[in-house]
């Protein structure tokens, strides 16, 4: 079996002229289907900067409802939601939602400090209720959409402190950058190439927090795991209880190499059959208690 920790229902067109075709419940079933794919974890899209069309819990759960068998629905809140303060009271929506079946919180994108008071108070609210956190990290606040940290993650690193009963599930280009310790200003927002250093900043956190784990999906996490495979494979040997296996599946084109990667890395004993099982599926099925 293989569950993809990291898809949406949404339509994600910033630019008028953007050919992207929107992901509907019934395209992401077909879509699924064709790459073998049985179940996903769908994540609501509700901050601004993402783009002009949320991508709402709502939705989100009537899709789940109507394919409850592959859909395992996350709901999602903007830290800056009722008020834009620190301290707003999240606990009833979060309950609402998590009664309704949701099992996370995620992706968030607002486009905050990930240890901005706003944000924490999310946090705290997400630890009472034990409902782990997808974050889509971002390299500065202006001009981009994703929680922020500063090169190095050192801001990262005080949330996992402070907040040490939440799973917390890193994603995008300013955390897998740090896969190795060569990185930089100029790359650590995009999708750095060439081999990979020994030390880097995501490893040492992963083993040092086991509240960490490494969400793989989109061009970031295919990227640090393929652009230097006998790392990558042996980084996920390492890393088999921390990692989930994703895609992002944000339109219908998206071309989905993760697949193929796991699939021929096993295929070809480059990861073992456990370190497939685990980051395909049996990590998240622990996680999430499904």
């Amino acid at each position: 079996m293989i569950i993809d920790g990291h898809v949406h229902i949404a339509r994600l067109q910033t630019t008028k002229n953007e050919k992207r075709t929107p992901v509907t419940p019934e395209k992401l079933i077909k879509k699924m289907d064709e790459e073998g794919i049985d179940k996903a974890i769908v994540l609501p899209i509700v901050s601004p900067e993402t783009g002009f069309f949320p991508s709402t819990c709502q939705e989100v759960l009537k899709a789940s409802k109507k394919y409850p068998d592959r859909l395992i629905p996350f709901c999602n809140l903007d830290p800056r939601a009722a008020g834009n303060k620190p301290d707003t009271d999240f606990s009833w929506v979060l309950e609402e939602y998590k009664e309704a079946g949701c099992k996370g919180v995620g992706e968030i994108t607002a486009n905050l400090y990930i240890d901005d008071p706003r944000v924490k108070n999310l946090f705290y609210y997400c630890s009472k209720l034990k409902l782990p956190v997808l974050f889509h990290l971002a390299t500065k606040v202006g001009g981009v959409y994703g929680l922020a940290d500063s090169i190095h993650l050192p801001r990262l690193e005080k949330v996992l402190q402070e907040f040490p009963e939440v799973i917390f599930i890193g994603h995008a280009m300013a955390f897998w950058s740090e896969i190795s310790a060569k990185v930089d200003e100029k790359t650590r927002g995009g999708y750095p190439k060439g081999p990979v250093k020994e030390g880097g900043r995501v490893p040492e956190l992963l083993k040092k927090y086991p509240n960490l784990y490494g969400d793989l999906s989109a061009g970031s996490g295919y990227n640090a795991i393929s652009r230097d495979p006998h790392y990558g494979y042996k980084f996920l040997e390492e890393f088999q209880d921390k990692l989930l296996f994703g895609t992002d599946i944000c339109f219908i084109e998206q071309e989905l190499p993760q697949v193929k990667f796991f699939k021929e890395g096993l295929k070809k004993g480059k990861i073992s059959k456990q370190t497939y099982k685990k980051i395909t599926c049996e990590n998240i099925k622990k996680l999430l208690g499904i």
